[in-house]
């Protein structure tokens, strides 16, 4: 069963930032608030397969880049 909430206090910029997104999303502000909340607390799940596919992706656009593995332990060095 849903529950309710009553949010106080919230600050103007954060009032305003939700309205905003719910007019240009064509939602509720109370709808809009429950998908910010959600895509926040409630991260999508991610398969393996989808984790290899981004890897792939990401790998193959780095391709052209070709950093060599002493590149690649300074970016670790230097915290990248």
């Amino acid at each position: 069963m849903p529950t309710s909430l009553t949010l106080k206090n919230i600050p103007d910029a954060v009032y305003e930032r939700l309205k905003a997104s719910a007019e240009e999303n064509r939602r509720s502000m109370n709808s809009e608030a429950i998908v910010r909340l959600e895509s926040a607390l409630l991260p999508a799940m991610v398969t393996p397969g989808d984790q290899l596919v981004r890897a792939r992706a990401l790998r193959a656009a780095l391709a052209p880049a070709k950093f060599r593995a002493r590149d690649i332990d300074a970016f670790k060095r230097a915290n990248r």
